[in-house]
């Protein structure tokens, strides 16, 4: 906290003060308090007013902050609690065993999922994605580390399987999709003045499926069987984190599409991807599927839903 000081009364002799030090020590004190008073109530602020703080209204029935918390709690709050309780249980075990993922093991399964299911992992952001897929691969090496499979079986399934490993180009993509041209324009222009793209996805976006997920359909390109083919051929011709203009659809509608991520295609050799096919023919021979909270009991896991 600042205060203004007169620097012209600092440099007045200090005779001429002398009389006036006291009442100016006073009135400065009582400043400096009340504003230290001040700035505490403002960083604590009351806990019944946030609780109690109308965020909605339906026919002047409010709906309250605590209301919405609860709500919001109830809905994702035990998988965003997993979630964060999963990440915390493989760390421990990385550790435990000795297993570390690199970068570069992440940027490899990162490109064979996007390329095999261009769906995975929609509605995250690229840090949760890398995040997710590091921790599944410290679950996949814990359960596999023990499991010996030969370089003959290794060769056979990269030859069986050599379309998995020659990656196609392709593009994160986002669209919103509204009835008419005009809905259109609207929804750029107020995406050009620095509107959200996932938060008016999720608006006004008629198609449900990608609107729930922030208006976000995966990495598509021309093998792309879900998507209509006017969405693949603009998206392929926008830059990295560029928009296009409304682009009309089959059935009449018009989508507005983003392109948040350009993945380049490439043909991994045998020696990139040997240790991914191993451990997947590993996982194969498991009697079981093992899930992440098979492993809370080994670490002490606790947490509030139980």
């Amino acid at each position: 906290m600042r205060y203004g000081r007169n620097r012209k009364n600092e440099l007045t002799p200090p005779q001429k003060r002398r009389l006036k030090t006291k009442p100016l020590v006073v009135i400065i004190g009582v400043l400096f308090v009340c504003n230290l008073l001040w700035f505490i109530a403002w960083l604590i602020p009351s806990k019944t007013t946030q609780n109690g703080e109308e965020v909605a209204s339906v026919n002047g029935k409010a709906i309250t902050r605590e209301d919405w918390m609860a709500a919001m709690e109830e809905k994702i709050g035990r998988e965003t609690l997993r979630e964060l309780i999963n990440d915390k249980v493989m760390e421990a075990a990385a550790k435990e065993y000795g297993i570390d993922v690199s970068e570069k093991e992440v940027d490899l399964e990162l490109a064979l999922i996007r390329a095999s299911d261009h769906q995975a992992y929609t509605g995250l952001d690229t840090e949760k994605e890398r995040k997710k897929i590091q921790t599944d691969l410290i679950l996949a090496k814990v359960l596999t580390k023990d499991i010996v499979i030969e370089d003959e079986a290794i060769r056979e399934n990269y030859d069986k399987n050599a379309s998995l490993y020659n990656i196609q180009d392709a593009n994160r993509t986002a669209i919103i999709i509204v009835n008419t041209l005009d809905e259109a324009n609207q929804t750029l222009q107020e995406l050009k003045e620095g509107s959200n793209f996932s938060v008016l996805a999720k608006e006004r976006s008629i198609d449900t499926a990608s609107a729930n997920l922030g208006g976000d359909i995966g990495y598509i390109n021309e093998s792309t069987d879900f998507i209509e083919s006017s969405i693949v051929q603009a998206a392929s011709k926008l830059q990295e984190n560029t928009m296009s203009e409304p682009v009309a659809l089959k059935d009449g509608t018009y989508a507005v599409i983003y392109v948040s991520d350009k993945m380049q295609g490439r043909k991994f050799k045998l020696k990139e991807v040997k240790e991914h096919i191993k451990r997947e023919l590993a996982l194969g021979q498991l009697p079981e599927t093992v899930s992440l909270e098979a492993f809370w009991k080994d670490f002490d896991a606790k947490w509030f839903y139980e």
